[in-house]
């Protein structure tokens, strides 16, 4: 898409000839009708689109499938942008978004078409809504998951990790962090293809000389929605990088066996507690310089935890490869956490059963599946007196992140 630098005045002044600024010499009627009838050269309008349905709703908006009225066939994922806020101008959240995806060309990275917006009339007040238009993409992992009739064979497993790591190499190579890793944010065509999205959280970040993140950043640690929140956010880290999003990879790795959330906190206290009696107590032995974070002595944490990674995920997850690379993942330290890379080299994905292609299973499955449109799930935690048994709901039903948690969000906020 082509970005016009020019502010909306600019473009006025500009269309007008080398009149003076319009908002100066323009009684009120005069603006609207101006306003009414201005031309945007790059932003086309949202009526060559046909909504079908809602497919999301959540803090950052509502996410519509829409027809392309000149094709008629084809299909996109219209974003809507929240003006709510905005006394006046574009929310900064979603240019840094907006910027992040123009950046971002991969087949493992939704893919951003083009911004469009409605036309201001009397009708909205004179203000347009925008969308950001994406290809549609008919599942989300989340929604997969939460259908026990969808089954995963070990083989596709692997194929939905590899991707997704791909996807995860490729963003930190291009210096993004994505900083909402969680299945609702995995998308899957109808193909077998997955597609990292939601980057409204998103942000650059800069590493020194020695691939250390920059110790002059200094980032918001209330990202990650809770359940897939690290535990170096969890204890006010500002200096973090990719290893982040790898613990959030970890996470989702592991509700492929369990099909639920693996650690459903309430709190950040609750949750560093979870995250403690499965890979053992937080302490400077196991994690060097973890004592320097800022809520480390505000936080409760329990002692004498032992790490229990492979014994609690056993029992769901057969393959002893597997095993092994989810507790490559889940580790305490960041610095010592495997990066993408290292992950995407681990024998899990060269032994038998080898990745295989998504597109036969998902052929059985025709309605699109979105945590949006998933009945709601009871909770259920990582326990280890489960017994996996075959491929679905192992855990029991997942649940969605309490309301509490996501009301108005705020671990979301800048």
């Amino acid at each position: 898409m082509t970005v016009n630098k020019d502010t909306n005045y600019n473009m006025m002044s500009n269309s007008r000839g080398n009149e003076t600024n319009p908002s100066t010499i323009m009684n009120t009627k005069e603006k609207e009708k101006y306003i009414e009838e201005f031309d945007f050269p790059f932003c086309d309008e949202a009526t060559k689109y046909e909504k079908v349905a809602k497919i999301g709703q959540g803090t950052f908006g509502e996410v519509f499938k829409a027809r392309d009225k000149k094709t008629n066939k084809k299909f996109v994922a219209m974003k809507k942008v929240l003006m709510d806020n905005e006394k006046e101008g574009f929310p900064i959240t979603a240019l840094r978004e907006i910027r992040i995806l123009q950046l971002l060309k991969h087949e493992n990275v939704v893919n951003l078409i083009e911004i469009c917006r409605t036309k201001a009339t009397q009708y909205n007040r004179y203000r347009s809504t925008f969308y950001l238009v994406f290809d549609f993409c008919e599942h989300d992992l989340a929604g997969l998951l939460s259908n026990v009739n969808v089954k995963f064979s070990l083989g596709e497993i692997k194929k939905v990790m590899q991707q997704l790591l791909n996807g995860l190499y490729y963003i930190h190579s291009n210096k993004i962090l994505h900083r909402d890793m969680k299945a609702a944010n995995v998308l899957i065509t109808k193909n077998g293809i997955l597609k990292l999205a939601d980057f409204g959280l998103a942000r650059a970040f800069s590493a020194n000389k020695n691939g250390q993140v920059n110790r002059y950043s200094m980032y918001t640690n209330r990202v990650v929605t809770l359940w897939y929140r690290p535990p170096e956010l969890l204890l006010g880290d500002r200096n973090y990088g990719p290893p982040v999003d790898l613990w959030g990879a970890g996470c989702i790795m592991a509700e492929m066996w369990t099909r639920s959330p693996i650690m459903q906190g309430n709190t950040e206290q609750q949750q560093l507690t979870f995250i403690s009696q499965l890979c053992g107590s937080v302490t400077p032995e196991v994690w060097p310089g973890v004592e320097s974070l800022e809520l480390y002595n505000k936080m409760e944490l329990p002692r004498g935890q032992k790490r229990k990674v492979k014994e609690r995920l056993k029992p769901y997850v057969k393959d002893p490869f597997a095993c092994d690379l989810l507790d490559k993942l889940l580790v305490l330290d960041p610095s010592k956490r495997y990066d993408s890379d290292s992950a995407l080299n681990h024998d899990f994905f060269w032994t038998d059963p080898m990745p295989c292609d998504l597109s036969k299973m998902l052929a059985q499955h025709t309605q699109s599946m979105f945590e949006y449109l998933a009945p709601p799930r009871r909770p259920g935690h990582l326990r280890p007196h489960h017994h996996h048994q075959g491929g679905a709901g192992a855990a029991g039903a997942a649940a969605k992140p309490s309301s509490s948690m996501d009301s108005g969000y705020q671990d979301r906020v800048f």
